[in-house]
């Protein structure tokens, strides 16, 4: 038996009432404990298992609603923050991990997005920034792109749109922007977090997750790793097994978008 499945073991017999009972946070905090050897085969040298066990720790006690999220999924969304080698819910930004209703997501934040592209050593240069509605601003597309932007000295309001650049080692480049109102119909038509108005990086850190959403638009159909593929991919996902790789793990938000919707029609059906 493996430890991934040792620990699915253990949580169901806690479920079933098998297992002394326990505080959740002792709980998770011993099932780290035990992941340890896979975190520590997952991580990269720069990040240590017991830093990233810690990490974790730290945004439960930061987050208590995660306390209340299926057990599996946290772990889960550790394992993949750990795969990565991306270090969750610091102010770093690199990732977060979030209560998605009763299960926890995993996010790759702005900043862990383009720390992945620089480890391809694909990239020349990539980032992203917010426009102010009195910058001077300027872009076009068509056979030959161009994009001029000058931020005034001194921004007034709130960003206006949003662009992301990249640049490959070997000159080729692609740019993209987005006015606030497309990023905000993105966030509402693919984050159940932003829909339900939970607590997460689109309600605290509005920009950094837009500028995200500007980069992940203009690298669509930028050339690749399979690595780098696979780590944009676990990008706002939900997992319940854990795996040597977590990319091979079925993401199951769409279910629970689904379940929310089926239980918000019994709701609506119950009062009319």
């Amino acid at each position: 038996m493996t430890k991934a499945e040792a620990i699915k073991n253990q949580l169901a017999q806690k479920a079933n009432g098998q297992a002394p009972a326990k505080s959740p946070e002792s709980t998770i905090s011993a099932l780290l404990k035990r992941m340890e050897p896979e975190i520590k085969r997952a991580l990269p040298k720069h990040i240590t298992a017991e830093r990233m066990a810690r990490l974790a720790l730290t945004a439960i006690r930061t987050n208590p609603k995660l306390l209340q999220c299926d057990q599996m999924s946290l772990l889960a969304a550790v394992m993949q923050s750990a795969q990565l080698g991306l270090e969750p819910n610091t102010p770093l930004g690199e990732a977060y991990i979030i209560p998605y209703g009763r299960e926890a997501q995993f996010q790759v934040g702005y900043k862990g997005l383009i720390s992945l592209a620089h480890r391809t050593g694909e990239y020349q240069s990539i980032y992203a920034h917010a426009v102010y509605e009195n910058d001077v601003f300027e872009f076009e597309y068509g056979l030959n792109k161009t994009l001029k932007h000058i931020p005034a000295d001194d921004p007034q309001g709130e960003p206006v749109k949003y662009y992301a650049v990249y640049k490959l080692q070997n000159g080729g480049y692609d740019f993209a922007v987005a006015s606030r109102a497309q990023i905000e119909k993105y966030a509402q038509k693919y984050s159940q977090a932003y829909q339900k108005g939970w607590t997460s990086p689109w309600k605290t850190d509005f920009d950094e997750m837009a500028k995200k959403t500007a980069l992940k638009i203009a690298l669509k159909y930028a050339p690749k790793s399979i690595e780098f593929a696979k780590a944009i991919t676990a990008d706002e996902t939900v997992k319940k097994e854990l795996d040597e790789d977590m990319s091979s793990v079925i993401d199951v938000s769409n279910d629970i978008v689904n379940q929310e919707q089926e239980k918000e029609e019994q709701v609506m059906a119950i009062v009319e």
